[in-house]
This record gives structure tokens, C-alpha cells and sequence, in this order.
């Protein structure tokens, strides 16, 4: 095991950064030193690919039985973070009735391998329209935050990976379940998926099942613990101006 894909990405992490486990991915709290240079915000990778403009819609019902909307949206928009990396601006934001609850832009870069690294998000919750929360917001390089994994370029069972970390805040880590699995959701039956697992020691009970399709990204995410279901709608394409409207506007914003 490592795949040639994956080890290259250790050949982007200079002496500090190149763990031994996950085969070279990042884990845990492992600081990284990663090399601007090698990162591209076309985002190409086929189980996460971040193509401006395109905009994934889902339906989540949460442990609560609410059922809201999760709008992504890929924006034109590029940003460079703390550790001088350049990347994607996603929009991700959830409706319950019309009403923005929560708001987030996420930032995300390609390697040289075809890895895509999350680099941070800033995100915000409301309630009855007045921001309640920051909590969660972090940026790689700020406040010995660092980035982590969201897919690797070749996924493969048993390779394990964080995919962010800031102290208390934000610690996610993801793990690369099974392959080829299969899916029906309201967007259409998809094969050939990959199936995650995301956990969080902040939180031992969380347990996330994902499952990403080729050329779509990710259709189902099942919650474990709680019974949440989060099911892939439909893909579109928006305009020019609406994907660099989605990056722009103020968070808890219409767009």
C-alpha cells in the first residue's frame, strides 16, 4: 500500500508535516508545512470536484425530525488563506422554512497528487435573522490551526486522515470505508461510491457515514448516531454573477 498518488503527497510536506499513518495523509493535531506552490484552486478531483457555478441541493431531516435545505454552491471566487494558499470559495447554506439558520464559506485547494485539502471555513448561525455563533470558524495558519484532507486522490479502504484542525474547535477526521458502493437518492441512483466515515473527538458519539460519487461529489450523508439524513436534491449550474454573488455576499445573506 501507498498508492503513488497519495505518496506524492508526502513529497508536498516538508520535513514537520509527513505523518507515517493514513498512508502520508495529516492526522490529528500533525502540523503540516505545505508548499503554496503545489495547490491549485481548480478543484478536479472526480469524488469532490469543485467546478464554478455548480450548485449541489439537499434535503437534510435532523435528529430533531426538522427537515431543511443545504444549498452548495461552488463559487467563482478565490481566496488566499493565512498559509498563503489559494483556494476555492464554496458556499454552503441551510434554510428551515426560507429562513437562513446557517451560513458558511469553505475554502479548498487541489495538490499536485489530486488531493483536495480544506483550509478552513467562516461560518456563522442565526435565529429569528440575528447571528447567534461564530463558533467553528477557523483559518489555516491563524492560531496554529491546520489544514486537513476532505478526499484523498486515490481513496482506498483504510486510509484515515484529518481533515481539520483547531484546537477545541474543530478537529474532524475522516476515514475511507468501503468502494464501490451503491445509492438511490431523490437526485437519481448513483454506483461506484465511496463511503466515509466522519468522527470528532469533541464530540465520541458523532458518527457520519458519506457517500461520494464520481463527477458528482457527495450524494448521502447518514448520521449514525442521531438518525440524520442528508440526501442529494439535484445539481445545477448557475450563472457567472450568481456564483460570484455566492462568494461574496455577507454571510446570512440572500444570494
Amino acid at each position: 500500500m501507498p498508492r503513488l498518488a497519495v505518496a506524492l503527497v508526502c513529497c508536498l510536506l516538508v520535513a514537520n508535516g509527513c505523518g507515517t499513518r493514513g498512508d502520508g495523509l495529516p492526522q490529528a493535531d500533525e502540523p503540516v508545512d505545505l508548499d503554496p506552490a503545489a495547490f491549485t484552486a481548480e478543484v478536479t478531483n472526480p469524488w469532490f470536484p469543485l467546478g464554478p457555478g455548480t450548485r449541489w441541493t439537499y434535503r437534510e431531516t435532523t435528529e430533531d425530525g426538522e427537515v431543511v435545505e443545504v444549498v452548495v454552491t461552488a463559487t467563482s471566487v478565490t481566496r488566499e488563506i493565512a498559509n498563503d494558499i489559494t483556494a476555492r470559495v464554496v458556499r454552503d447554506t441551510v434554510t428551515l422554512d426560507g429562513e437562513i439558520i446557517e451560513d458558511t464559506l469553505d475554502w479548498y485547494a487541489q495538490d499536485e497528487a489530486g488531493t483536495v485539502w480544506y483550509l478552513g471555513e467562516d461560518t456563522a448561525e442565526f435565529e429569528d435573522g440575528t447571528l447567534t455563533t461564530r463558533e467553528g470558524s477557523f483559518e489555516a495558519g491563524v492560531d496554529a490551526a491546520q489544514a486537513g484532507v476532505i478526499m484523498p486522490a486515490s481513496p482506498d479502504v483504510g486510509m484515515t486522515y484529518r481533515q481539520e484542525f483547531y484546537e477545541g474547535e474543530a478537529e474532524d477526521n475522516g476515514e475511507v470505508l468501503a468502494l464501490g458502493q451503491q445509492v438511490a437518492v431523490p437526485a437519481g441512483a448513483y454506483d461506484d461510491l465511496v463511503k466515509t466515515a466522519d468522527t470528532t473527538p469533541l464530540e465520541p458519539d458523532v458518527l457520519e457515514h458519506k457517500f461520494y460519487a464520481r463527477g458528482v461529489g457527495l450524494v448521502l450523508t447518514i448520521d449514525k448516531d442521531a438518525g440524520g439524513r442528508e440526501e442529494l436534491l439535484s445539481v445545477t449550474q448557475v450563472s457567472p454573477a450568481q456564483a460570484r454573488r455566492a462568494g461574496e455576499a455577507q454571510l446570512g445573506e440572500p444570494y
